[in-house]
């Protein structure tokens, strides 16, 4: 069972990576085209807040049923550097980036001014995205 959130949780990484990417992407252009924030814009938003939230429900399972998470925390965990990856600094900076890309949502579709709604999504989103880019384990990844 393990092995296969790991593997879901591996693979869905990408879709998860594509619509953060097109989310920033699409509110950047808006924000600079001058173009007003509809509803068409708050589903771009979308894009990238559903599946960085499933994924956190998946890496959220696989952290603790996986012995590379919870279990794996003890003493010599803060000196190997895979073990503090997988049990500390990933999920923490992964969820600080969820948190960043939920408010950055939220905080769109309460502002009323269009290129403040675009400049919220793509300041956070993009912040969000190199977190994630910069705690993704890649030694695992790429093999």
């Amino acid at each position: 069972m393990t092995t296969g959130f790991q593997h879901l949780h591996s693979y869905f990484a990408y879709l998860v990576l594509l619509g953060i990417a097109i989310s920033f992407i699409y509110a950047l252009v808006g924000a600079l085209s001058g173009k007003t924030f509809g509803e068409k814009d708050r589903k771009m938003g979308l894009l990238g807040l559903i599946p960085t939230h499933i994924q956190l429900l998946v890496g959220l399972i696989l952290y603790f049923l996986s012995p590379l998470g919870i279990s794996n925390l003890g003493p010599g965990t803060m000196s190997d550097s895979m073990s503090r990856l997988y049990a500390l600094e990933h999920p923490v900076i992964n969820i600080i980036a969820v948190a960043l890309i939920t408010v950055g949502y939220s905080r769109a579709k309460k502002l009323t001014e269009s290129r403040s709604q675009f400049r919220s999504i793509y300041m956070f989103y993009g912040i969000a995205f190199i977190l994630i880019l910069s705690r993704i384990p890649w030694v695992a990844w790429l093999n």
